[in-house]
């Protein structure tokens, strides 16, 4: 089912597009698991390691969701049960803005309860501040009904996501 929705939302990536075979992409998927063990280096999960990955399994859960948003028509007309389909426009839209928010909510905690300098702590709370602020404020501006609108709202929310590849590492 995946590689069928690929081929027809996304057809130029190279799953969909024939480039590489399922079998080829699980191989390199689980060669990419084992190679910490192929190098004798145990996994080590450190607080930054999951402060990043939780910040990044929120934050990717509500892109994966807000990308749905523009073209409901087409999931509709081809009969995929998209949850902006099944549920609405409207409120996937706000389901995602609560995901972003929480995910800077998780990474300003982290950041204040961090080990780091002060100013290490002062700069991470402030700029995941700073980037839910301005996340809040352009969903004023989202017409959900537009697909260029929330074409638009996916860019600015990919922008905000590399904003906070700048602050995750100075989370200790």
């Amino acid at each position: 089912m995946l590689h069928v929705l690929l081929q027809i939302n996304k057809p130029y990536l190279p799953l969909a597009a024939g480039k590489l075979s399922f079998r080829t992409c699980a191989f390199i998927v689980a060669l990419s698991a084992i190679l910490t063990f192929v190098f004798k280096r145990p996994v080590v999960f450190t607080r930054s390691l999951i402060v990043s990955l939780l910040f990044m399994s929120i934050y990717t859960t509500g892109l994966a969701l807000a990308k749905d948003i523009p073209d409901v028509e087409g999931d509709i007309k081809h009969g995929i049960d998209s949850f902006a389909a099944r549920l609405g426009q409207k409120k996937v839209f706000w389901i995602c803005v609560f995901l972003f928010e929480m995910a800077f909510g998780v990474a300003f905690l982290a950041g204040a309860s961090s080990s780091s300098h002060f100013w290490i702590k002062t700069v991470t709370c402030l700029g995941n501040v700073v980037l839910g602020s301005n996340l809040w404020y352009q969903t004023k501006y989202v017409d959900v009904t537009n697909p260029a609108s929330t074409r638009s709202f996916y860019s600015f929310i990919w922008k905000l996501m590399m904003g906070s590849y700048v602050l995750l590492p100075l989370i200790r």
